[in-house]
């Protein structure tokens, strides 16, 4: 018998990457392929539109530059392979979530109708798009008002990113994209349904950001007490068949094999969380294995055999990261796009100047010179909440901040008490999880920060734990291929196909007790100011973004 190959597709932000990977031993065969999507992320203007100005808080996208990646990306990753199409006999995909299309009944976006090409609304939602923080906070008021059971597994509070908000501030905002609007899905489960034909939904994706939780979603009754008329969204507008991960959602249609240069009817495995499906891929499915995946934001999921119930965790789903388990999940919304902001707009020219004579990065360089300062020397504390605090507080309101400034600091200072708050806000998600009886038995760290050892160690200190990493630098399409295995029925489970496909370096960082030490005092007042600015006790950073509205708003009119 020939090997068997699968696809996995991981769609992330900015593009999407497809690789040909064996089901016997998870080995990606070839380079793999990556298209970037052709509008980005359109956060300023509509520019697949009139070029209109957005609000603030928008992060919209362009639905067909998802499809550009199947016509693209994967023919030539199977090119490149070498591998014969026959012998390909699965696809597994993952997606940035939530991340919302607004579609009709036959899986048309919105938007690419003539008469709402020019309607905000009409568009993609993407994950970190946060235009609807005020829904979000009326959903949890009124969920408390009325007791609503499902309010806990979400740690007592929502956050903007997920579908629901989304979908109500359409409803609210813009009513007739919302009325023309048949289908509201995740793009996880859109994607999925244009390669197959049939539409169904992901248990993860739907208990994590659709509050699909014990067979149910939130009733007419309590959504119709959030917003009169609004209470038929998930009977109306979400109304299909919940299937776990690792199933099959069915198979590859003429017209998607067409796309791909593949052979219609092979198996297409339910989509999965891009963070989530990282898990099959590093070996880290067992209950107490958490997996952190450290990129533009940061994620972090664990299984557990007992439901909990975690203040201010992301989620919680029975079979939401593997089936027959508990899956949690908590993150930070700014990790990589935090240190990333800082290299775009508050690095001097010398040292830019500096970083190109040396033939490093700004990043590395940065990380060079911070790393020469004994721990506490350059007098900082950072808060980390450039994009908002996801856990444990999630609320996107909050904001980012510098204390200890002074004519002597540096660039380099301010850039490592930023890696630093990143590794206080890991430490304070870990502990409410511990507190919380959710056991924490091994970390294993993946994502594109990896390639930063110092950062890593710096982690690995701060937590006092150690630290296992990815051997792959592909967790997203290595995970989504194991899903894509056991949906072809190479594998019986997640689990199994893990074993096999998945791969890690066992405790690869280990803690150093004086560095921790050292990092506890400074840790003690990020915890100070966390809890300061972050529970109430000065509303400052809400006050600040209530003022940017309203100015945003009195400009544009």
């Amino acid at each position: 018998m020939s090997e068997k190959f699968v696809i996995g597709i991981d769609f992330g932000t900015l593009s999407g990457r497809a690789a040909v990977v064996s089901t016997a031993d998870g080995s990606e065969h070839g380079p793999g392929a990556i298209t970037e999507f052709r509008h980005q992320i359109m956060d300023h203007r509509l520019d697949a539109g009139d070029g209109q100005q957005l609000p603030p808080d928008f992060a919209l996208q362009v639905p067909q530059d998802y499809i550009e990646v199947l016509q693209t990306a994967v023919p030539e990753a199977v090119e490149a392979s070498g591998v014969a199409v026959e012998d390909i006999v699965g696809i597994g995909i993952d997606f940035t979530s939530s991340t919302v299309v607004a579609a009709k009944a036959d899986g048309t976006p919105v938007c690419e109708l003539d008469e709402f090409k020019n309607r905000p609304h009409a568009y993609v939602k993407l994950w970190k798009h946060h235009g609807a923080e005020e829904q979000a906070r009326r959903i949890v008021e009124v969920a408390e008002q009325r007791n609503e059971a499902w309010l806990p597994r979400y740690g007592g509070t929502l956050s903007s990113e997920m579908l629901l908000p989304k979908a109500l501030e359409t409803f609210e905002v813009d009513r007739e994209v919302y009325d023309a609007t048949e289908e509201f899905v995740d793009a996880l489960d859109w994607i999925v349904w244009r390669m197959t034909g049939s539409l169904v939904y992901s248990a993860g994706d739907s208990g994590y950001k659709r509050m699909y939780q014990d067979g149910a979603y939130p009733t007419e009754d309590f959504l119709e007490a959030v917003a009169p008329g609004f209470g038929k969204v998930y009977t109306e507008k979400m109304a299909h068949d919940v299937q776990p991960l690792g199933s099959k959602a069915g198979e590859l249609t003429e017209e998607a094999a067409g796309w791909m240069g593949l052979q219609p009817g092979i198996a297409v495995a339910v989509g999965n969380i891009d963070a989530h499906v990282t898990a099959a891929a590093v070996q880290a499915v067992e209950p107490g294995q958490l997996t952190a995946i450290m990129g533009t934001s940061a994620c972090y999921v664990v299984s557990n055999d007992e439901l909990r119930e975690v203040p201010g965790m992301f989620g919680v789903v029975d079979g939401g990261i593997v089936e027959g388990a508990w899956g949690f999940e908590a993150g930070q919304t700014g990790m990589g796009d935090v240190y990333a902001w800082f290299v775009d707009n508050l690095v001097p020219t010398s040292y830019h100047e500096e970083a190109a004579e040396k033939g490093v990065s700004l990043h590395a360089l940065l990380t060079t010179k911070g790393a020469e300062r004994e721990i506490g020397e350059h007098g900082l504390i950072a808060i980390d909440w450039h994009n908002g605090n996801r856990s444990i507080l999630v609320d996107n309101d909050l904001s980012g901040l510098f204390l200890g400034l002074s004519l002597a600091t540096r660039a380099e200072d301010m850039y490592r008490s930023l890696l630093e708050a990143t590794s206080f806000g890991l430490r304070i998600i870990l502990e409410s999880f511990e507190e919380a009886g959710v056991e924490v038995s091994e970390i294993v760290m993946a994502g594109g920060l990896l390639k930063n050892t110092w950062l890593m160690q710096l982690m690995c200190d701060v937590i006092n734990k150690p630290l296992s990493v990815a051997t792959t630098e592909q967790g997203g399409a290595l995970g989504s291929a194991v899903h894509a295995a056991v949906a072809a029925g190479v594998y019986g489970s997640v689990a199994e196909g893990s074993r096999a496909m998945g791969g890690k370096e066992k405790d690869a960082y280990l803690p150093d007790q004086a560095r921790h030490e050292a990092y506890d005092e400074l840790f003690a007042e990020y915890r100070t100011l966390h809890d300061y600015f972050g529970r109430g006790e000065n509303e400052v950073m809400h006050v600040l973004k209530k003022i940017r509205r309203r100015a945003a708003a009195k400009r544009k009119a």
